[in-house]
C-alpha cells in the first residue's frame, strides 16, 4: 500500500516556527512476531469448505460454512496471539496474556477441520480435528503462561498502575477519534506519533509500578488536557482550516512529546541509580561480613 509522506515543503504543510524540526509522519514500529502473517494461510486453506458448501443441501451448506468460519476465526486468534507474544517478549516485565489466544486458535482450527470433514465419518472427522489442533500448537506454539519479571512487586501497586494506564489509553483513544474529524492524514499520523511516546511512559510505569506517583500527572492530567485541546482544535480546524491554529496545536504536541520522553528517561535513570545504590549497599555488607565480593569484571 502506498504511503504519503509530508514535510516542511509539502503543499499543505502549515507554517513552522524558526528552528522547528520536521516531524516524520511514520508511526514508530511495534514489536512484530516473525510468524505473524502465516495464520492467514490457514483461512485460505479452508476455502474449499466454503466453496463445497453450495449445492450440497442445507446440511452440507451449514457444515461448510461452519467449518470455514471456525478455521477463519482460528486464524484471527492465532494472529492476535502472536502479536501478544511479541509484545510480551519485547518487555523486561510483563503479565501473561489474559486470554490464551494461540491455544484457543489451535483448538478452533481443529474443530473447524472436524466439522468440515464430516463426510469422512465420525472417526475420520475426529482424527482430522486432532491433527489440526496438534499442527496448530506445533507450528505456532502456546501462549506465555506466567508473568515475567514481576516477582516482588506489590499487586496493589500493579492494580493502581493498570488503572492509570487504562485511563491514559482512553484519553489517547479520544484524541484519535477527535483528530479524525479534522480530515487531515498528517495530523492523524502526528497524534499517533505522540501516542507512541506516551505509551513508552505507560510501559515504564507498567514495568515499575512504584513510579506511578511520579508519573500520575502525565497519565491523567496532562493527557486529559491534550484530549480536550485536541477536541477543540479538531472541531475548529474542520470548519476553518486555520493554519495558525494548526501550527499552535502541533507545537503543543511537540512540547507534550518532549515532556513525556524526558519523564520516561528520568524514571529509567532513577531506576538505574536505585540499582547501583542497592549493589553498593550489598558490597558493603559483604565486606563487613568478611566476604570479598567478586570484581566487576567477573559479571561481564
Amino acid at each position: 500500500m502506498a504511503r504519503r509522506f509530508s514535510g516542511r515543503y509539502s503543499p499543505d504543510a502549515p507554517p513552522r516556527s524558526a528552528g522547528q524540526e520536521d516531524i516524520p509522519t511514520e508511526r514508530l514500529p511495534r514489536p512484530e512476531h516473525p510468524y505473524e502473517g502465516r495464520p492467514f494461510w490457514l483461512a485460505v486453506c479452508a476455502l474449499p469448505f466454503l466453496f463445497g458448501a453450495f449445492g450440497d443441501g442445507p446440511v452440507g451448506l451449514a457444515r461448510g460454512i461452519l467449518g470455514f468460519g471456525f478455521c477463519a476465526g482460528a486464524a484471527l486468534l492465532l494472529r492476535e496471539g502472536l502479536k501478544a507474544q511479541a509484545a510480551y517478549e519485547a518487555r523486561g516485565k510483563a503479565r501473561r496474556p489474559a486470554l490464551p489466544r494461540k491455544i484457543l486458535g489451535s483448538l478452533g482450527f481443529g474443530l473447524g477441520l472436524a466439522i468440515g470433514a464430516q463426510e469422512m465419518g465420525l472417526t475420520g472427522a475426529i482424527g482430522c480435528g486432532l491433527i489440526g489442533t496438534v499442527l496448530g500448537l506445533v507450528a505456532f506454539g502456546i501462549d506465555p503462561l506466567k508473568d515475567k519479571g514481576l516477582e516482588g512487586i506489590d499487586p496493589f501497586q500493579q492494580e493502581r498502575a493498570a488503572e492509570a494506564i487504562a485511563t491514559g489509553e482512553a484519553h489517547l483513544a479520544a484524541m484519535r477519534e477527535a483528530i479524525a474529524r479534522a480530515g487531515t492524514p498528517q495530523l492523524t499520523a502526528r497524534v499517533e506519533i505522540f501516542a507512541t511516546h506516551a505509551r513508552d511512559l505507560f510501559r515504564t510505569v507498567e514495568e515499575e509500578p512504584n513510579d506511578l506517583r511520579a508519573a500520575r500527572r502525565y497519565l491523567t492530567l496532562y493527557l486529559e488536557g491534550a484530549r480536550d485541546a485536541t477536541i477543540r482544535f479538531a472541531d475548529l480546524y474542520a470548519q476553518t482550516r486555520d493554519a495558525e491554529a494548526r501550527a499552535g496545536y502541533e507545537t503543543l504536541l511537540d512540547d507534550l512529546e518532549r515532556n513525556f520522553t524526558a519523564k520516561s528517561r528520568q524514571l529509567i535513570e532513577s531506576g538505574r541509580e536505585g540499582l547501583e545504590i542497592e549493589i553498593d549497599v550489598l558490597r558493603e555488607r559483604l565486606e563487613r561480613e568478611g566476604i570479598a565480593p567478586p570484581p566487576p569484571s567477573a559479571h561481564k
